[in-house]
């Protein structure tokens, strides 16, 4: 099984509409590791680890959002497992 990290960049009414909480439960739900963040610039930051259906899963997922979230764009970035920050997905703080 091959496994991909990355990184995405999620800009819209993303902010304030639970969108950080939505994304811990749809990417524990998929076995990811990572994590998920607001930016001050009003985007979320995430970063996607696992196998590379479920990670093209929840970025496909991203694209929707949340129920209150409006989703403007979703950037892909590559990244490298010393971004992960520890084991399992969770939620940091603002960046």
């Amino acid at each position: 099984m091959t496994t991909e990290v990355v990184r995405v960049r999620i800009e819209g009414r993303v902010q304030g509409v639970w969108f950080r909480a939505w994304t811990v439960e749809e990417a524990r739900a998929r076995g990811l590791g990572g994590w998920v963040r607001n930016r001050r610039d009003g985007s979320v930051e995430a970063l996607f680890a696992g196998p590379v259906e479920a990670v093209d899963e929840m970025i496909a997922a991203c694209r929707r959002g949340s129920a209150a979230a409006s989703v403007a764009s979703v950037e892909r970035y590559e990244a490298s497992p010393e971004e992960l920050r520890g084991d399992g997905f969770r939620q940091l703080p603002t960046a």
